[in-house]
């Protein structure tokens, strides 16, 4: 076996390995003389057939298994003679007509590109400077949501006869829904209640059945919105005919020890605190998605070194088939995002590159700092996912136990946490006070007077 390095670039290597048709030819032979006492040949005793026969029979085959078997070997040497560290599994090509090698009569020759672990120091992140938004969650907000698990709550009673539905009154309905005469899957329920007022049914449905009574049937025209699910709806107009079988108008409620009874706790006092934490909560994981952010985005401006190309690629590969598949879904083009194709790749492909480098910095941050996700974490995360998908959950169980790449995709985010949340315990960081619209924006949509 020979190899010689054919590419030597900043994060590139490239070898050329050969094997010679004899050497291949005698690990066949070996490989047959193994064999020879196990394979029964009709006119042969055990053992007794001449190597020779046995290449004809089994030849083909028994030479496939050993020039995979070289590749293995070659592509390993390359690396480990070289003592490279590479940082995605090595691309391996053939060269020549691989089929005449199998038969005998070439030597095996293939390439092996190899893109490097990047050699860089990471930053003292002690000495990363950072500000986390912070919000108080106001008493107001905690009485709305008290109010709101009131509505949810409560009872409701039938409307006398003839007396008309209002907003946030409950009809129990028929309807049957048609586009241009014809009834679509999905169109049609029987006994079911609706809250109007409430948004679940498409925008304007709701709307015309306030004023109806026990026993009305009514026409509801709506269109469909151009976004919705169902592609063969989207921006159609539809008729759908409703039965109006009762009307039922809401409770009253009232906010006191008897309603937090209802929701199993001894007082409304105790039910407001619960509520408060809940929110705290929510206020909490938005201050850390912020933080999370400032911290990715002072590493990223922290560390400059070349990038893996293959990394790149991978993950420009990625992030462009998301962006064709979303323009396509919207019947949109380069254009309507405000410049060319080139324009949009480029910027994206400076998305990929950050990506990586981020990667590759929290990976070694991790890696100093001897920071793992352990498999009970990843277990407990699976799990999570499974109730996402209810009815299910053996399924996705098994998904992830068969698939290693789904289990890499599990552990990621889970290990990247872990990271910024080290980093976070040792930055310099600095609270600032928002108002809840700022600390609940996309982290992208924070105005530069606020990021300043």
């Amino acid at each position: 076996m020979q190899i010689t390095q054919t590419v030597s670039e900043d994060l590139r290597r490239q070898y050329t390995v050969t094997v010679p048709a004899s050497e291949l030819d005698a690990k066949v032979t070996k490989r047959l003389e193994e064999m020879k006492g196990r394979v029964n040949l009709k006119g042969f005793r055990p053992g007794k057939a001449p190597v020779s026969f046995l290449k004809k029979q089994f030849g083909k085959s028994v030479m496939g298994e050993v020039v995979q078997q070289a590749v293995d070997e070659g592509s390993q040497k390359a690396i480990s003679d070289n003592q490279l560290k590479p940082a995605i599994t090595p691309r391996i090509e053939p060269v020549g007509d691989v089929q005449q090698v199998v038969d005998g009569k070439a030597d095996l020759q293939f390439t092996v590109t190899v893109d490097l672990m990047p050699d860089f120091q990471t930053s003292d992140v002690s000495q990363l400077k950072v500000e986390r938004l912070v919000s108080d969650v106001p008493e107001s907000e905690v009485d709305e949501a008290i109010d709101r698990i009131s509505k949810q709550v409560r009872g409701f009673t039938a409307r006398p006869a003839g007396e008309k539905a209002q907003k946030d009154d409950t009809v129990l309905i028929d309807f049957v829904g048609s586009v241009d005469g014809v009834e679509f899957e999905g169109g049609k329920g029987s006994d079911f209640n609706l809250t109007l007022g409430s948004g679940q049914f498409i925008p304007g449905f709701e709307d015309q059945l306030i004023g109806a009574t026990a026993g009305d049937s009514r026409n509801v025209n709506v269109t469909f919105p151009a976004d919705y699910q169902a592609a063969d709806l989207a921006g159609k107009a539809a008729l759908f005919v409703v039965t109006v079988k009762e009307v039922k108008a809401p409770d009253e409620v009232k906010i006191n020890d008897e309603l937090a009874t209802k929701m199993g706790m001894p007082d409304l006092a105790t039910l407001k605190d619960r509520v408060r934490e809940q929110i705290k909560g929510d206020y909490t994981s938005a201050s850390r998605l912020h933080l999370k952010r400032r911290i990715l985005d002072a590493l990223d401006t922290a560390h400059s070194f070349p990038l893996p190309p293959a990394m790149v690629e991978s993950e420009f590969a990625n992030i462009w088939a998301q962006v064709e598949a979303e323009l396509k879904r919207e019947g949109k083009t380069a254009a309507d995002e405000g410049g060319t194709e080139e324009d949009l790749r480029a910027e994206y492909r400076r998305i990929a590159e950050r990506r990586v480098r981020l990667g590759l910095v929290l990976g070694k941050i991790g890696e100093q700092n001897g920071i793992t996700v352990a498999g009970d974490e990843v277990q407990r995360a699976i799990m999570q996912r499974a109730r996402q998908f209810p009815g299910q959950e053996q399924q996705v169980f098994e998904f992830y136990a068969k698939n290693s790449q789904a289990q890499a995709e599990i552990r990621a985010p889970l290990f990247e946490d872990k990271v910024v949340d080290f980093i976070a315990e040792l930055a310099q960081v600095t609270d600032k006070p928002v108002d809840k619209e700022t600390l609940f924006n996309d982290p992208d949509d924070i105005p530069d007077s606020i990021k300043a």
